[in-house]
């Protein structure tokens, strides 16, 4: 027999944590092109009307990281420097 042939099924941990998906919305617009100055997505109703969808913000990053060691393997002295944007 195997190792695994002794071992009882275990409930995953994730299960727990399901909860059906919310009640959905039906959105206002019936087609979405982009602005070719902005860039922005332009969200325009069935009579072609613009509709307004909400403020969404924008997020960028960047890390680096410094290591001072001679061989450049870690473990000797070593930093790191983090930046970021919102909107």
């Amino acid at each position: 027999m195997s190792a695994t042939a002794h071992l009882a099924p275990v409930r995953p941990w994730g299960v727990g944590r399901l909860a059906p998906y919310p009640t959905t919305v039906h959105l206002p617009h019936a087609s979405v092109s982009v602005d070719p100055e902005t860039q922005l997505g332009v969200f325009r109703d069935r009579y072609g009307l613009v509709v307004e969808m909400g403020k969404h913000g924008t997020h960028s990053g960047t890390e680096t990281s410094t290591i001072t060691s001679p061989d450049g393997q870690s473990g000797n002295d070593q930093g790191s420097d983090q930046d970021s944007n919102q909107d």
